[in-house]
């Protein structure tokens, strides 16, 4: 069977919504997929100061925004239905939702978007809060992002998302493992508000900076990066602890955002030398950072002694290859098989993950 699904994906870049209309073939435990259609609806000024505070909410107003949010990104993807002329073409809805809190070590994860308004407002089968099993199963609830990257991309050995947050998958031995390396676009995203830009073109401000030595040893010794994986990181982690460290140092920003650069890929390249063997591998990546053509250049360079590749593919891929997973997690969790691996978040087993509204008439 072909299954058409459109997923959707609410980064921590808060850059807008991802949606992707997929269309998935499985024959003989092999997966195939294509996306047919994709775009972002980018979040208006009172969406992003919304989502930039919404941690600080009282518990009725939080709910009250989540039930707002969910009706938002229903109307958004009845609009991208509309667009692409996809009336009684989709069989389900998957929508990550915008992740508001994740403590795994509290038992608990919350991402903003109800999938019963989303259901409502389509008339489709929606799947969302796709965290939340792994979570009460002692996992971290992060990254989901694998099951996807095992199904459809096993040509590669590594996929990194460079995205608010910078994770890695890789394929070891007979499973895969995953984790959050460090804050990513966030942070340089928040940097470059000093610069009246809301992000930085090509890493081309970057490349204006000098590496600042003290500042990069700062970072690097932070207590997250010793600790064993499974892990994942909070948006806070990049806003409250790496941000705050960086401006702690009276150094132009242009200093700020190369030395973060170069922070970001010696931490990529110590994520990957505890299972890089002596052979020649692949990484793929995706996410708005393989656009920072500076970022790509200092992960080339960190990875080159550990024969590691850095591949970047298609732009439809870089964007969206998040909803595109989160899509097939929609399928998974629609044939009951599946979907969230506990060989990556470290949860007592591995589970069939997603809240099914039935958004029928």
């Amino acid at each position: 069977m072909v299954y058409h699904v459109i997923g959707t994906m609410s980064g921590s870049s808060m850059d807008g919504l991802d949606i992707a209309y997929c269309s998935f073939e499985e024959i003989g435990g092999k997966w195939s997929f294509t996306i047919k259609h994709a775009i972002c609806y980018p979040f208006d000024d009172q969406w992003k100061q919304t989502l930039a505070s919404i941690t600080t909410l009282p518990a009725k107003q939080l709910l009250l925004t989540h039930a707002a949010f969910g009706h938002w990104m229903g109307h958004a993807i009845q609009n991208f239905i509309e667009q692409f002329g996809l009336e009684h073409k989709v069989h389900l809805i998957a929508s990550h939702g915008h992740t508001v809190f994740h403590e795994p070590k509290l038992g608990m994860t919350f991402q903003m978007g109800d999938g019963a308004a989303i259901a409502s407002i389509n008339k489709l089968p929606v799947v969302s809060d796709l965290r939340n099993m792994d979570i009460a199963l002692g996992g971290q609830g992060a990254p989901i992002v694998p099951i996807g990257e095992k199904l459809l991309f096993n040509q590669y050995r590594y996929f990194l998302n460079l995205g608010g947050i910078c994770n890695i998958t890789i394929a070891h031995e007979d499973k895969h493992l995953a984790f959050d390396i460090c804050a990513a676009n966030r942070v340089l995203n928040l940097l470059m508000l000093e610069l009246n830009l809301s992000y930085d073109e090509n890493g081309n401000e970057a490349r204006k900076g000098q590496l600042n030595n003290e500042l990069l040893s700062s970072l690097n010794l932070l207590d997250y990066y010793q600790q064993p994986f499974p892990k994942s990181l909070s948006n806070e982690f990049g806003t409250e602890t790496i941000l705050t460290l960086i401006q702690s140092y009276s150094i132009p920003v242009h200093d700020k955002l190369h030395t973060m650069c170069i922070h970001i890929a010696q931490q990529i390249k110590s994520s990957l030398a505890r299972f890089q063997q002596n052979e020649p591998s692949k990484l793929l990546v995706t996410g708005g950072g393989a656009f920072n053509t500076f970022l790509v250049e200092c992960i080339t360079n960190e990875l080159a002694a550990l024969q590691v590749e850095v591949v970047i593919p298609s732009n439809e891929l870089v964007e969206y290859k998040e909803a595109l997973v989160m899509a097939l997690i929609g399928v998974l969790r629609w044939r009951e098989e599946e979907n969230v691996l506990s060989s990556v978040t470290g949860a007592s087993r591995s589970s069939v993950g997603g809240a099914l509204w039935m958004g029928q008439d």
